[in-house]
């Protein structure tokens, strides 16, 4: 070869001799087959090779292998954030005509793709409240397809039977979806209690170290290969380099929830005995509206509590800029805590209805306690409350 040539194709592709101990990046676009054959078999579903990584990685199916035993699922898939998730699978299962049910106590921006893009393409909604979702059964119409909801819920932390719901839907033949992201597989595994697909915004506990925007799906294999459908065709699917970093958080995950789990507690605790806070959300507190619910369904409650200040949006935002070891960000789950104000990031653009619907004041600051010393964060917040 001359020497353009062999710059390009000398030592190229995998080393048969390597047996590597983590898991590798294979950031390639395209596979290499051998001959034509090869490329028949691949298309009649008759081999077990790789052809573009639009459609699968080696990488990314590794991930997507620990995901699934993660949430004792059959299958899972990675796609490149959790709003990519949420609107693949529901694209791939509800066509115009069809209605998909969706708690009013949702994220924000799975209540605005259903509310405000979806009706372009004849999918309605139907948004229902808390004592609704109670009686699952009474919801669901000839039209429903879909049963979408969180638990526990962005940012109040309530939550809702998922035992029921998944029952209610399987006895009409509705396919369940819950947004399992604040719970994590650690903490909570819907599977088990008869849910059908399982989203999570990888972006927060799965990766754990805010460095990557993923999200993922996990389910029964005939649903997941039907949205994988969907995923090769919008073109949502994770970059492996993405996808590896995912697999390397998601080795530290039960130990990251451990300390999720008693910081947040301890937080809850102090704050909800601090008489300058007028209400704090944590279901692991025996304060907390459902929890007697969470305390069956979940086997610990997380990092996130949400606080009601009191005073409205003003003293919320007092509270905001004070704080120095929680960092003002949206987002959450990962080893760092950071606070968020939900009307100016999960909740922006609500109506006050939509607030209303969803439970959530003006006055509220949506704290994500990370893996910091506890009584350093609660230093943090003591001064930031300030005087009432």
């Amino acid at each position: 070869m001359r020497a353009a040539t062999e710059m390009i194709h000398r030592a190229e592709g995998a080393n048969p001799d390597a047996d590597p101990l983590t898991l590798p990046i294979y950031e390639t676009t395209t596979f290499v087959f051998e001959n034509a054959e090869q490329v028949k078999a691949y298309n009649e579903g008759r081999s077990q090779r790789f052809l573009y990584s639009r459609y699968s990685n080696p990488t990314i199916v590794a991930v997507e292998q620990t995901i699934a035993g993660l949430e004792r699922a059959e299958s899972a898939m990675l796609l490149s954030s959790g709003m990519a998730a949420t609107a693949t699978a529901l694209l791939a299962l509800l066509k115009s005509g069809d209605e998909v049910i969706c708690s009013s106590a949702i994220y924000g921006g799975t209540l605005h793709l259903l509310a405000d893009l979806f009706p372009h393409y004849g999918i309605k909604t139907r948004f229902a409240s808390l004592d609704e979702l109670a009686a699952p059964a009474s919801l669901i119409t000839p039209s429903t397809r879909v049963l979408w909801f969180e638990s526990p819920i962005n940012p109040t932390l309530r939550c809702v039977d998922v035992a029921a719901i998944a029952a209610a839907c399987r006895a009409r033949e509705i396919i369940s979806i819950i947004d399992n992201t604040f719970a994590s597989p650690v903490n909570q595994q819907p599977i088990g209690l008869g849910v059908d697909v399982v989203m999570h915004s990888v972006t927060k506990y799965l990766n754990g170290h805010s460095d990557v925007t993923a999200g993922a799906l996990a389910g029964p294999r005939t649903l997941i290969q039907q949205i994988d459908k969907t995923r090769k065709m919008l073109g949502t699917v994770i970059d492996p380099q993405a996808a590896y970093a995912i697999g390397r958080g998601v080795k530290t995950l039960a130990v990251r929830m451990e300390r999720h789990n008693s910081n947040g507690l301890a937080i809850a605790r102090w704050l909800e005995r601090d008489s300058r806070v007028t209400k704090v959300y944590y279901p692991g507190l025996e304060s907390h509206p459902d929890h007697a619910l969470a305390a069956r369904q979940m086997r610990g409650f997380g990092g996130m509590v949400c606080v009601d200040l009191g005073g409205g949006q003003e003293r919320a935002e007092r509270f905001f800029d004070r704080l120095k070891v929680f960092k003002r960000a949206a987002s959450l789950g990962g080893v760092e805590s950071l606070c968020s104000l939900p009307v100016l990031t999960s909740q922006l653009g609500h109506t006050d209805a939509q607030l209303a619907e969803a439970g959530v004041a003006r006055s509220m600051a949506r704290l994500s306690v990370g893996l910091e010393d506890a009584e350093d964060l609660i230093e943090d917040l003591d001064q930031a409350l300030g005087n009432r």
